[in-house]
């Protein structure tokens, strides 16, 4: 089972009709979407009385199946009681930031009425999430998958499996988002489940339906896993079978053969699994990690591995994982992650020849994520300093106002914390064609986790003493992508090259942390007014707060 692939489908209005278009040199194809976001009551993914919100009357939304270079038109119709995003976690939105579908950039769709965002999926490849962006609308669904495929002339750095699956993985709570919304950053509620594909427990109390796969035996499959959840970190297993790493976000990366895979709240990585076993079901687990799960004891998620000639189903024990508390294990897998240098596909240099050791770095940031109080409400903040969103999106602003009344460029401080916590609308320069620095500084006890919107970057470093440049850095064969987890009481160093011109959001991806100020605006300018410097905005540009 898992997901039905729609590419070119019924689901996509008018594919039929699909044009070749010369978009920067390099093929692709227009895909045209039409989604209905909703919110129904009638799904119940666990035994509570539960609204979730769907697309098209899926929940978890639609297969976002591309190529590389396809310019995506998505006509969202919000049936929503309230106003709605949509943002693409990993889609760099070469030159338009107009589409990137956060609050910085976009003027929600209002309910009742419907807005067409139009992408192109720019020298990318790899597994990513699309997902809401505000008004903690992700706790409740509006999420799905997004697979960027390799061009057919571009070959994939391993053999073709014989099918791809998709498999969204997150905690769940008992409580509605509108109730998790009023409630956020007061007092701290343990979620209750861990879903699959949106679907509860294997052998659930309730009998509702869990997720399967159907491999033939003697293949090979690649899984595309995310990590679509409010705040837990996850290792991912199945039983007697080992997983091969291969991609995480966009990269190719050196193969290793893993037991088992930590994925953090927002990322996605692809495992190959061979069915090797006997003919039997074997059980696919997700349990919380880096946490005490003493404060999750029945907190797991459990699918099926189905044989196809199988009749026999799983039993024994469930595959058991590392000490959910052992920092070490997991942060040595993740220094194990490599970029692969020979792979095929888009880098800043041809392929086998880049790697960060001799770039010059402009600027240094030094970003500490933490909790406060602002008056007698909590905050996430960071450098002591939480989000404010203006009524006007910061793109906006920028283009025609230059910022005047809604933000005061590079106020907020980069390399230091301010002293008392406060609100503001941070924006800070990003220095065009250079490359960025970034310290990510978790100053809680419980993980966290943050994402760039605009690039990938290359994830240098983590560590736990005193930070100074340089300690732990890997310079040759970092590993590429757009998540990136953060331990506690631990930093982790990114680099990133901006040349993207746009208004792009850094943030923490644990959901209330978002939701609560935990986030900052880059703007990296190219004065050229030049479209093929940075797209205009769109002629279907909604405008608020002007």
């Amino acid at each position: 089972m898992g997901y039905i692939d729609i590419h070119r489908s019924s689901l996509m209005i008018c594919a039929t009709a699909i044009m070749l278009s010369v978009l920067s040199g390099v093929i692709g194809i227009d895909i045209y979407l039409e989604w209905k976001v909703s919110l129904d009551p009638t799904i119940r993914p666990i035994n509570v009385n539960q609204p979730v919100i769907t697309i098209n009357g899926m929940f978890p939304g639609p297969l976002l199946n591309t190529t590389t270079n396809d310019l995506i038109h998505v006509n969202i119709f919000n049936n929503l009681d309230e106003p709605f995003l949509m943002t693409w976690a990993g889609v760099q939105q070469r030159l338009n930031s107009w589409q990137d579908g956060v609050s910085g950039t976009n003027c929600p769709i209002k309910q009742g009425k419907n807005w067409t965002y139009v992408f192109q999926m720019k020298d990318q490849i790899g597994s990513f999430i699309y997902f809401p962006s505000t008004g903690f609308q992700k706790a409740a669904g509006g999420f799905g998958p997004i697979r960027i495929n390799n061009r057919i002339v571009i070959p994939i750095p391993f053999n073709k499996p014989e099918d791809d699956f998709d498999l969204l993985i997150g905690d769940w709570y008992n409580t509605s988002y509108k109730d998790s919304r009023r409630t956020a950053g007061q007092k701290h509620i343990n979620p209750q489940y861990i879903l699959f594909n949106g679907k509860p427990p294997y052998k659930n109390s309730w009998g509702g339906r869990h997720e399967s796969f159907t491999l033939k035996r003697g293949k090979t499959y690649r899984f595309r896993i995310s990590n679509v959840g409010r705040e837990l970190s996850l290792n991912f297993r199945i039983q007697n079978h080992q997983m091969e790493l291969v991609e995480t976000e966009g990269s190719y990366i050196n193969k290793i053969t893993l037991h088992s895979l930590d994925v953090h709240v927002g990322q996605s990585y692809s495992v190959l699994v061979t069915a090797n076993q006997a003919s039997a079901d074997y059980y696919i687990v997700a349990t919380p990690t880096q946490v005490d799960t003493r404060d999750f004891p029945d907190t797991k998620g459990i699918g099926i591995l189905h044989y196809a000639d199988s009749t026999t189903p799983a039993k024994g024990p469930l595959p058991s994982g590392p000490d959910p508390l052992d920092r070490q294990f997991s942060i040595d897998q993740a220094k194990s992650i490599r970029w692969n240098l020979t792979a095929g596909a888009a880098r800043p240099n041809p392929q086998g020849t880049f790697n960060v050791s001799n770039v010059t770095i402009s600027q240094t940031f030094i970003l500490h994520g933490s909790k406060g109080k602002i008056g007698n409400n909590p905050y996430y903040v960071v450098n002591n300093v939480s989000y404010l969103t203006p009524e006007t999106p910061l793109k906006l602003a920028d283009y025609y106002l230059n910022g005047t009344g809604v933000y005061q460029l590079d106020a907020f401080p980069i390399k230091s914390i301010n002293s008392k916590a406060s609100r503001n609308t941070s924006v800070v320069t990003g220095v065009h064609k250079g490359w960025a620095e970034i310290v990510l500084k978790n100053d809680l006890d419980v993980m966290d986790t943050w994402h760039l919107d605009g690039f990938s970057f290359f994830v240098v470093a983590y560590g736990f003493e005193e930070w100074r440049h340089g300690l732990h850095y890997n310079l040759y064969d970092p590993v590429e992508r757009s998540i990136v987890q953060v331990y506690p009481k631990g930093w982790s160093v990114i680099y990133a090259y901006l040349d993207n011109p746009g208004m792009w959001n850094l943030r923490s991806q644990i959901l209330e942390n978002w939701y609560l100020g935990q986030e900052i605006y880059v703007r990296v300018h190219d004065p050229d007014p030049n479209p093929a410097k940075e797209k205009p905005p769109p002629q279907n540009l909604l405008h608020c707060g002007l």
